[in-house]
């Protein structure tokens, strides 16, 4: 072929052949790769299609809806989706193809299905929640015991965020004046960086989880499209795997995302997770107050029964106590008079000893001083002296034998510390006279006691 053409008139070829190859105008299936909208109103996106199984591109081509029709379009799609067109959105749309020798190859997007994208990401989202489920995690973190007084709070928001702001106020104006500790780890809760914002933050968390009760994820006043970010695989389970109760309040009304439904609890919007956790620990404190009052109404319960056995039982045992008491009395007194009177026989015994030797000396020397007066005259001295020896002698044993019988009397003793220790009566003089558990007598100098034998050892050990 030698025929030579220009660059323009090969494009004007080939946009001539596809115009006349592809006529019509198709509905086609893609996900949104890159989004752009320029100062005009129009909006540029390139569309990819993926293997379903596979990260790799397999087709790629730009598109472009104008102005005019993109102010509807993005209207209609958000309303019918509660969703954005944002990149990552799978979409359906009617274009026809379209060639400029300057831009190339492009598809000009007319119209669009909302219930196409609807479905995918109902099935990406069902996908998401069977997968946990396979995984066996999908309630692992609502296994978590819940504190009972949650006042050491981690929360992941964004710091400017209204419902942030919201949830503090409400946990500090609380009516019944309970102190929270608030820690904020900020994270953006909207766009694409939802997923590793919250992952991070919840990372952060877990490196210091001894510090905190639970955890809340709040957000507030974003759009309803935002939600979508919390259907999330990874966000969802990095909260099964926490340690910590997870709390979500991400503001939306009717929907619960894959988040909410893993966590410990999910809730509304974040001043109804300030209100739960302020209900929380009003209810410990009213469930302290209930147990204090069944505390004291036990205790005085105790208390009255108690006391009334033991006015009962003053009552029984002051009698017999008297009883008793004279009862040993008696027999004490007895048995002292009786160590008196052997006492005194001793004693008038022991005084006869000396008026007997007197007499037997005066007899012998009378009868030896007849015979021997020489004798009896040399040694009378020596008898005289010797006798009063002897009568000195007996009189100083005398005098230790009345002493002896002073000490031996029962009422010394007994001043001296000692005691008398009987049982029914009878004087215990041996361990073999008693056996455990009896009840045995000591009296003392004043007063008597009553014990109870709780072990005994013979002697020796």
């Amino acid at each position: 072929m030698t025929e030579k053409i220009s660059l323009t008139e090969l494009q004007l070829i080939i946009r001539d052949s596809l115009y006349l190859a592809l006529p019509d105008a198709y509905w086609i299936m893609a996900e949104i790769s890159e989004l752009k909208e320029n100062n005009a109103g129009h909006c540029y996106l390139e569309l990819i299609e993926k293997h379903p199984e596979e990260k790799n591109v397999r087709a790629r081509v730009k598109a472009i809806i104008w102005s005019k029709s993109y102010r509807f379009l993005k209207a209609f799609f958000e309303n019918a989706t509660g969703e954005s067109l944002r990149e990552g959105l799978k979409i359906l749309v009617r274009t026809k193809v379209e060639y400029h020798k300057l831009y190339g190859l492009s598809l000009i997007i007319s119209d669009i299905d909302p219930t196409f994208t609807i479905g995918e990401m109902a099935m990406k989202r069902q996908l998401v929640i069977k997968k946990l489920e396979q995984e066996g995690v999908l309630s692992m973190n609502k296994e978590i015991m819940f504190p009972a007084v949650p006042q050491r709070i981690a929360i992941i928001s964004s710091k400017n965020a209204a419902g942030y702001s919201d949830f503090i106020n409400q946990l500090k104006s609380n009516s019944f004046g309970y102190v929270f500790y608030t820690a904020l780890i900020e994270s953006s809760l909207q766009g694409i960086e939802t997923e590793l914002g919250i992952i991070n933050a919840l990372d952060r968390i877990a490196l210091n989880s001894h510090l905190f009760d639970l955890v809340v994820i709040i957000r507030g006043g974003g759009s309803q499209s935002d939600l979508s970010w919390f259907d999330n695989y990874n966000i969802a389970y990095h909260v099964t795997q926490f340690p910590l109760p997870v709390i979500t309040g991400i503001g939306h009304d009717k929907d619960v995302s894959v988040t909410d439904m893993v966590a410990n609890r999910s809730l509304k919007t974040p001043t109804a997770v300030a209100d739960f956790l302020i209900d929380s620990v009003n209810s410990a404190e009213n469930h302290i107050i209930e147990i204090s009052s069944e505390i004291i109404s036990t205790s005085r319960i105790i208390f009255e029964k108690n006391k009334n056995r033991i006015e009962a039982s003053a009552i029984k045992l002051f009698p017999l106590a008297r009883i008793m008491m004279s009862h040993v009395k008696d027999k004490l007194s007895s048995e002292i008079i009786e160590v008196i009177n052997i006492g005194k026989e001793f004693i008038i015994r022991a005084g006869l000893i000396p008026s007997n030797q007197k007499l037997r000396l005066a007899s012998g020397a009378k009868s030896f001083s007849s015979g021997k007066e020489v004798a009896l005259r040399r040694n009378g001295q020596r008898l005289i002296t010797g006798t009063v020896n002897c009568l000195n002698v007996y009189d100083v044993m005398l005098k230790n034998l009345v002493n002896t019988l002073q000490l031996l009397n029962p009422e010394n003793v007994l001043q001296r510390g000692f005691s008398i220790t009987s049982i029914n009566g009878r004087i215990i003089k041996n361990s073999d006279q008693i056996r455990k558990d009896d009840q045995i007598d000591t009296q003392l100098f004043e007063g008597t006691l009553r014990s109870r034998v709780i072990e005994k050892t013979g002697k020796g050990g």
